[in-house]
């Protein structure tokens, strides 16, 4: 089933189409708050209240979705889970020993991947964005994207990685 599919069964009301997205995305944001100072219970409790927020917007009726499912909970929890870091430093620190992180900077890096991203070139950007945010095995892409073997495509994938990390930083030059 497509993700186009999923997306409107949820806009429908559909909670097994939910619980679907939930399993598909589960390992890939509690990782991500594990990877940043998290438990694994902060991770469910982001992940929970990521879902809520997404299916919320999704059954308005005023939002469209222009990126993957798993793009959109990805960049939903992150912030979440940021926020929750940053209200955390704030009771620690006093006022005047703490400055808070500047948001808009945050997006701004963000914004400056999605470029990159776009800008790097149709293979490669799926590649990517099959093996980091849909959490698809090397051996999966291989023979979604026809490669001869998976060594071929794990070489493939670390040559976009680098690519994209080179482009980041050309483009924090001109930028930043």
């Amino acid at each position: 089933m497509t993700e186009e599919a999923i997306f409107q069964r949820i806009v429908e009301g559909d909670e097994k189409a939910l619980a679907w997205v939930y399993k598909k995305y589960y390992k890939l944001i509690t990782k991500m708050v594990i990877s940043n100072s998290g438990s694994l219970q902060e991770a469910l409790d982001v992940y929970q209240e990521g879902l809520v927020v997404f299916w919320q917007k999704s059954r308005s009726g005023k939002f469209k979705l222009t990126s993957r499912i798993g793009t959109f909970l990805y960049g939903v929890c992150q912030n979440i889970w940021f926020k929750e870091l940053n209200r955390r430093k704030r009771t620690e620190h006093s006022e005047e020993d703490f400055e808070a992180p500047d948001d808009t900077a945050e997006k701004e890096r963000e914004k400056l991947v999605e470029m990159c991203l776009d800008r790097l070139g149709e293979r490669c950007k799926k590649i990517l964005m099959l093996y980091y945010f849909d959490e698809v095995s090397m051996q999966q892409i291989a023979a979604e994207l026809h490669f001869a073997t998976t060594d071929t495509a794990k070489t493939q994938k670390y040559k976009c990685m680098k690519k994209l990390e080179e482009m980041i930083k050309e483009s924090k030059k001109v930028f930043f």
